[in-house]
């Protein structure tokens, strides 16, 4: 298996510094909301992001043709998109952080060129888990100006595979945007470099920054004030692990299907009726829960794993505020809460466990759209306490929603998106959901992260479990 080494990616062009067009965008403050201000309370607020793209040429002719026309529309969607040029200011306590842009602040931008095998890279087989942080830029470092910590909102590095393609690394500061937001702003850089730079294609697709439209419904922001962050920093710090290699499976729009329909025959069958909800998030992310408490349950993690029959089991995911709010889905920021569903672990692990990790979830997904706001604050609190007594936990990242295939910039979609950071904490297992980048749409794909001896494992149970669907 290739390790990509720091010592195969080497720099080609040093930081530069990208801002929006001179005169463009004013001296700026935005506040943080009480869905940005949550993200405070977290130990990894920088997020990663990898686009992988095919480029068949030499570096020289990337360099000449490809690079200045990146810059160029970065440049003129950061005029609408100013946020990510901006930093993060953390003022003397008990003021509160807030984003501030001024004229000249800007993301900085590196251009590196790699030896590693693209093709390996954008695999779906295991893969070490240290190959990808090397083609995502590192954190910015800080500063202090007048007593006030900050921090920049964005970076970029771009990776040249000569001959084969290039990627594009992105971090961003989760405090600033989530998912949705990276999303829209990674599109509307795409389309608008598609466009030749004509900002007239994002006439119907700018950004909304109106902090007016947001209300602390179930005051979160305290949160912050009483201690979460430091709770849920050492909550989490003592565990956190990065094991070996990571890996992507797919579930076909065919897949999903069987299923819904696995679902709904063992729901006739126990309940005499059909479940009330059934989306492919629920039952996709449903057949993960049980395919995770499955291999915690293996000879490798038995150690770790309650023998209490009654003890419950977590799933752990964001769900979207935006309609609730009657927000625009352009809105930028964050507007999500995180939900837990929950059920037994002998009972997730049984005949029935699709069915029932998939009524655990589908029921937490209706009881948000009835309350959204309904026990945010002790969701936030009990994630921190599941932490703490290292009970089983099992988080999805991301959205199949979010459409991130679609960011073409005019080389066609990308090869490949990745996270390059999977971390794993204790009894806690993590997978990051996407669309299924070889269908148009209806399928999904899952990246995780294992342990060297839990590979084959998984993969048994993970594949053994979609045939039984058929």
């Amino acid at each position: 298996m290739t390790i990509l080494a720091e010592s195969s990616v080497k720099v080609v062009e040093d930081a530069s510094y990208v801002s929006p067009p001179p005169g463009s965008v004013p001296t700026a403050s935005l506040p943080l909301t009480c869905f940005d201000r949550v993200f405070l309370c977290f130990p990894f607020t920088w997020m990663r992001c990898l686009f992988f793209y095919e480029f068949k040429h030499p570096t020289s002719r990337f360099m000449q043709t490809i690079l200045p026309n990146l810059k160029t529309s970065l440049s003129l969607t950061l005029q609408h998109f100013f946020p990510f040029a901006a930093n993060l200011v953390y003022p003397p306590p008990p003021q509160v952080p807030y984003i501030s842009y001024t004229q000249g602040d800007s993301v900085s931008f590196v251009v590196k060129v790699s030896t590693a095998d693209f093709n390996h890279l954008v695999g779906d087989h295991a893969r070490d888990n240290q190959e990808l942080p090397a083609l995502v830029p590192k954190r910015p470092s800080s500063n202090e100006t007048n007593g006030c910590k900050q921090e920049p909102v964005m970076a970029i590095q771009v990776t040249v595979f000569p001959n084969v393609g290039f990627s594009i690394g992105v971090g961003f500061s989760h405090v600033v945007a989530d998912g949705r937001s990276f999303g829209h702003f990674m599109k509307s850089w795409a389309f608008i470099h598609r466009c030749g730079g004509d900002l007239a294609c994002l006439d119907n697709y700018l950004p909304c920054f109106n902090r007016d439209l947001i209300n602390d419904h179930v005051e979160l922001a305290s949160l912050f004030t009483k201690g979460a962050e430091r709770a849920f920093q050492s909550a989490i710090s003592p565990s956190i692990l990065f094991n070996n290699f990571r890996v992507t499976y797919k579930i076909k729009d065919s897949q999903v299907e069987l299923l819904k329909d696995r679902v709904k025959t063992k729901c006739m069958e126990v309940n005499g009726s059909e479940p009330i909800r059934i989306s492919t998030f629920a039952v996709t992310c449903a057949y993960m829960w049980v395919c995770l408490l499955k291999l915690q349950q293996s000879g490798t993690h038995q150690h770790l794993s309650s023998t209490d029959s009654d003890a419950l089991s977590y799933f752990h995911f964001a769900a979207e505020c935006r309609d609730h709010l009657k927000l625009p889905q352009a809105y930028f920021g964050n507007c999500i809460i995180l939900r837990l569903a929950s059920a037994k672990k002998s009972e997730v692990l049984g005949e029935n466990g699709i069915l029932v990790a998939a009524t655990a979830i589908g029921r937490e997904i209706m009881e948000f759209q009835k309350q959204p706001f309904k026990d945010a604050q002790e969701s936030l609190l009990k994630i921190i306490e599941i932490f703490k007594m290292g009970e089983d936990l099992v988080r999805v990242g991301s959205s199949p929603k979010f459409g991130m295939y679609k960011t073409d910039f005019g080389w066609g979609r990308p090869r490949n998106i990745e996270n390059p950071i999977l971390p794993s904490f204790g009894t806690c297992s993590m997978f990051v959901i996407a669309e299924n980048r070889e269908e148009e749409e209806g399928g999904v794909e899952f990246a995780l992260a294992f342990a060297s001896h839990d590979l084959h494992i998984f993969n048994t149970i993970f594949h053994q479990g979609l045939e039984s669907s058929k």
